[in-house]
Order: C-alpha cells, then sequence, then structure tokens
C-alpha cells in the first residue's frame, strides 16, 4: 500500500522555499519567517535571488521585510497590503519617528504600547527611544523597492509623507551616532591580538579574523564571512631593504557593496596577516571552500562558513578579553581603523583608499580630517 503523502501547512512550505535559497541569501530565525512572511513575499525574494541581486541587499531586504510584517500585523491586525496606501506609510512614521519629550506628557504620542510590547516579544525592537531617521528611510526604501518589483505603485514619492518624515525629524533631532562609537585603531588591535596568544584553534582564527580584516584595508564583516579559498592568490614575496622576504597574498573581492561581481577588485596582504591566516587554515585543514567557519564546542572545524554576526560576536568577545568595553567596539571599527591608522601615519588618502577600496574621496577623507584635527594647532589652542 502506498504511502500517504504529507501534506504541508502554509507556514512549512514557505519554510522550505525559504531553504532553497538560503545558500545565496543566508536567513536566521528562518521558522519565525515563515510565519511572518506570506507566500508572496517568499516569491518576491526567491525572483530577487533569482535576479543576482547582491546577498547583503538581499539579506537587508529580508529583514525589514520581516520588520514591516510584523509591525503591520502589530499595528492593523492584517498582513501588510500591496500597495501599502498612504495613510499606512504615514502610521509608520507616526510610530517610529517621535519627540521623547512629549512622550513624557502624552502617552499615547508615538508607537502604542501594544504595538511596542508586541514588537519586542517577537525580538524586533530593542532599544528603546524613536527609530533613527535612517532606520525609517531605509525600510521604507526597501518598501518601495519590493513594490516597485511586484510591479505595483506606491504613495513613496507622496509630498505628505515627505515632509512628515522632515518635520518629525526636525522636531526631535538626534547625534549621528557611528557604527562603532571607537575605530579599532592599532594600539586597539594589538590588545585584541594579545587575547588570541595560543595555538588553539579558537585562537588561531580569531587571529587571522582581526589581521586580515584590518590589513586588507577594514574589510566589512560580511566579506570576511564570505571568503572562499578560491578569493586567495599566493604572490612573490615582497622584497625588504633591511630585512627577510615577507609573504605576499592577493584577494580578490569580486561582489562588494560598492561593486559588482564584474570588477575584479584586488587587495594585498603582505608579512604577518599571511603567516596568521596560512597558520589558521593548515591547522583546520582548510584547502577549499569558506576560510572563516564555525568551531564546535569539542573542536571541530564546520564545513559552514561563518555569518557575518558571529564575525561581530568574535570581535566584542576579544573586546572584552581584552579589557575594553565591548559596547564601544563593533566590526565596522575595523574599517574606520584601517583609515584612522593610515591617517596617523601619514599614509598618503589615495594609496590608503586603493587598499580600503573606498569610492568616495569624501567619505575616506573624514577620518583623515579628523585625525589632522584632533592633533592639530587649532584644537591645542589651550594645553
Amino acid at each position: 500500500m502506498a504511502k500517504a503523502k504529507k501534506t504541508l501547512t502554509a507556514v512549512e512550505r514557505r519554510a522550505e522555499e525559504l531553504d532553497t535559497i538560503a545558500a545565496v541569501l543566508p536567513i536566521e530565525r528562518r521558522d519565525e519567517l515563515a510565519e511572518l512572511l506570506t507566500d508572496h513575499d517568499v516569491e518576491t525574494l526567491r525572483h530577487l535571488v533569482n535576479q543576482g541581486m547582491g546577498d547583503n541587499t538581499l539579506r537587508a531586504l529580508t529583514s525589514d521585510l520581516a520588520y514591516l510584517e510584523a509591525w503591520g500585523m502589530a499595528a492593523t491586525g492584517r498582513c501588510l497590503p500591496w500597495p501599502a496606501p498612504e495613510a499606512l506609510l504615514l502610521k509608520f512614521v507616526a510610530h517610529h519617528l517621535w519627540d521623547p519629550r512629549r512622550r513624557e506628557t502624552d502617552a499615547d504620542h508615538g508607537m502604542p504600547a501594544d504595538v511596542d510590547e508586541s514588537l519586542r516579544s517577537q525580538g524586533f525592537l530593542r532599544s528603546v527611544g524613536p527609530h533613527a531617521p535612517a532606520t525609517v528611510r531605509r525600510r521604507l526604501a526597501n518598501l518601495s523597492t519590493l513594490t516597485k518589483w511586484r510591479g505595483l505603485d506606491g504613495a513613496f514619492a507622496s509630498p505628505a509623507l515627505k515632509s512628515a518624515i522632515r518635520l518629525a525629524i526636525r522636531a526631535a533631532p538626534r547625534q549621528r551616532l557611528r557604527k562603532s562609537a571607537k575605530a579599532v585603531t592599532g594600539d586597539v588591535l594589538v590588545k585584541l591580538l594579545a587575547s588570541c596568544a595560543t595555538d588553539s584553534l579558537r585562537d588561531l582564527r580569531d587571529r587571522a579574523i582581526l589581521m586580515v580584516a584590518f590589513a586588507s584595508g577594514g574589510r566589512r564583516r560580511s566579506e570576511i564571512a564570505a571568503l572562499r579559498v578560491e578569493q586567495l592568490t599566493v604572490e612573490p614575496p615582497v622584497e625588504m631593504p633591511d630585512g627577510p622576504p615577507l609573504p605576499s597574498l592577493a584577494i580578490h573581492l569580486g561582489r562588494t557593496k560598492t561593486t559588482t561581481g564584474e570588477q575584479d577588485d584586488i587587495v594585498y596582504l603582505t608579512g604577518r596577516p599571511v603567516e596568521a591566516l596560512n597558520a589558521w587554515m593548515a591547522a583546520a585543514k582548510i584547502d577549499k571552500g569558506s576560510v572563516f567557519r564555525g568551531i564546535g564546542r569539542w573542536g571541530t572545524v564546520s564545513r559552514r562558513a561563518l555569518d557575518p554576526q558571529s564575525v561581530n560576536a568574535i570581535l566584542k568577545q576579544r573586546v572584552e578579553m581584552a579589557g575594553l568595553e565591548s559596547g564601544a567596539f563593533s566590526a565596522h571599527g575595523l574599517r574606520s581603523g584601517y583609515l584612522t591608522e593610515a591617517a596617523n601615519r601619514g599614509v598618503p588618502l589615495p594609496e590608503a583608499m586603493e587598499q580600503s577600496r573606498h569610492r568616495s574621496v569624501q567619505q575616506a577623507s573624514t577620518y583623515y580630517n579628523n585625525a589632522t584635527r584632533r592633533t592639530g594647532r587649532a584644537a591645542r589652542l589651550i594645553q
């Protein structure tokens, strides 16, 4: 007698469909997403994967789509409508950009308590207070992108929506915070590396991550997590006038946040970072596939790559082990730290940008200008 075929629920079916794109789009909390996202949402994501949209962009779209669906359900009791009407977009702004001072005297101002509680219970809200304007703009922009991919028009260019955002920001100004409060400059990096002093697999891996991420121009955590052996090319040793030649390695970046896969952007490692990377790969017996991987409880090296969040967690753990304040540093601090250190050491900006692969001179020069202003005469009129 033939075995009856199991009938999948809608949630189980969506979970399986999310699994089929997980190789291209690493998704955490798959089961929770399967409950939040609709069939149309999942189909849209699958379509974007097939269109070759960048992994980081897809990850951000998925995260924001999940948040928007969760907020829509909490705020209206229904799934997010497509396209979202202007009134709902204005409600989103009102719930996320509000004045803390007015909230003290008006409990109904801002996000309602029941909506706030619902989002916190699902892990979508953690901090207290209104959202950053950049976060609200990004989520609305991603919602606009997804709406267009569905062949629909939205009210995202509405004068009322633009005015609401502008007035909300003006009513409750916020200080713009850096992605990492403090840069991981050379002196900080030395302390972090000192916490990786043994030859254990974990220390070898974390030392290689820190040195490669910093020395390769402050690579983004997503680029470090996605690094593969096939991207590495051994280069001729670099001859030194006052010492032995140094090992050299080229990293072919492929697709990054600011490039396409057709551009063969290359950065170089020389000396100790190459030695640290070789030591990790030899100890972990990695000769193909992902370079940086998880390590199990009993020292087993996983076949799967670390995810970007794990890179951030590793840095914060090393910060704590070094006796520094973990909340003051994040993985982005390696990127800002590289340019800050280059400025402090007098490395010309164009040379530093060749390694960091910044496309904007204005953005990269900010670190140089800050380093000069902090130590310059204008900041030392009273000593």
